[in-house]
């Protein structure tokens, strides 16, 4: 069985050589969860900027904060006197909406919206949507009636 002096001495030797050691896997732990840290960090601010980017893409899709008539349709294209056609539109930051000539329903407003109308000749419909400062954009559309 060894001394106490000789286990003190035993280590006083090995100290050092231990101490380096912590040091060592501490500086290498720190390495391991810094660079996870930051490879995360990274992808994240990668994500973020896609998210960003398809953000803007939306916004100019809708018309990038301008007035913009998205969708004008009637169908069907071509009816017989007296049938009812649906008008459908879509518009994006319009104040007011209005359809020339008048359809059945009332027209406001909206992303998605469709009302009736009962052509009696060939007629060419005409949306137009403007905005709070006065700014316009318009889109026709033709139904042939028989």
């Amino acid at each position: 069985m060894a001394s106490p002096e000789q286990d003190d001495s035993i280590l006083r030797k090995i100290l050092p050589f231990t101490t380096v050691g912590v040091i060592i896997a501490a500086i290498y732990v720190g390495y391991v969860f810094y660079s996870r840290w930051s490879e995360n960090r990274e992808a994240a601010d990668k994500v973020k900027q896609q998210e960003l980017a398809s953000d803007q893409r939306t916004v100019n899709a809708y018309g990038g904060g301008q007035v913009k008539v998205l969708s004008f349709t009637i169908s069907p294209g071509a009816v017989h006197r007296g049938e009812k056609v649906d008008i459908c539109y879509g518009v994006a930051n319009a104040k007011t909406v209005t359809i020339d000539p008048k359809p059945d329903g009332e027209v406001w407003p909206s992303l998605s919206r469709c009302v009736e109308a009962t052509p009696t000749k060939d007629t060419t419909y005409t949306i137009t949507a403007k905005d709070e400062s006065g700014k316009t954009d318009t889109l026709s559309a033709a139904v042939k009636v028989q």
